[in-house]
């Protein structure tokens, strides 16, 4: 998500009278910058994942000591075992993808990109079913952590776009949470913000909002195409 987008998903969540008891996110990079810092500066049960070595001593650091966070030093794939990641400023993404935000956007060469390896785990190995709230940012493989969850949150804060950038598996995401019965509820400039359709009531307001946000978004992303060019 973009600077201090953070405070929004905390302040739009609050406004709907939600109270998560178990929060998580994928994709940590800083802990300031952390899509869920909000709830976790509020004492709310919290699970982490992220692979980048850098990015882990500053979560350890900032956080150490809080009991109410759990902080998994991997990469969360479809497949246990090792994965080459590459890593770009803010961007840390599995080597393999042929699309991310770094690579759509930035123009990222991925034979020259900073790379490590890092350890891949499901995201079932450490869902206990308990998430009420969940922040994907995995630059590109957000399908992997949503194909093997166990929870079902009320709010799922999925990067699905961004500039030229579509996510690679954007129909297998909205066609699971489809299924489950999840609706858009908002986006801003690289994340769509889902919530479970019997929890969450979206106001006419928040749907005027959306159909601008989307139109924002088109534009912006035909500017950007055409910049390629």
């Amino acid at each position: 998500m973009t600077i201090n987008s953070n405070n929004y998903l905390y302040k739009k969540v609050k406004q709907k009278g939600i109270n998560p008891v178990h929060v998580a996110e994928v994709g940590v990079w800083h802990p300031e910058t952390s899509n869920i810092y909000k709830f976790i500066q509020e004492g709310i049960k919290t699970t982490l994942i992220e692979p980048d070595p850098v990015s882990i001593a500053k979560i350890k650091s900032k956080f150490a000591g809080l009991s109410n966070v759990i902080l998994h030093e991997a990469a969360a794939c479809d497949f246990r075992g090792e994965i080459e990641l590459c890593k770009r400023g803010s961007s840390t993404f599995v080597a393999s993808l042929k699309s991310s935000p770094a690579l759509i956007n930035d123009g990222v060469n991925i034979e020259t990109a900073e790379k490590f390896t890092a350890k891949a785990i499901l995201f079932s190995d450490v869902d206990d079913g308990s998430i009420d709230l969940l922040s994907i940012d995995t630059e590109g493989s957000e399908w992997f952590v949503i194909k093997n969850m166990v929870s079902l949150p009320t709010v799922l804060s999925v990067e699905t776009h961004g500039g030229a950038y579509i996510n690679p598996y954007l129909d297998e995401i909205l066609s699971w949470t489809k299924q489950k019965n999840y609706k858009i509820w908002f986006k801003d400039k690289s994340d769509t913000v889902f919530a479970l359709n019997e929890k969450i009531s979206i106001t006419p307001m928040e749907k005027l909002c959306l159909l601008i946000t989307n139109i924002f978004l088109k534009i912006r992303f035909l500017k950007k195409k055409a910049s390629h060019f």
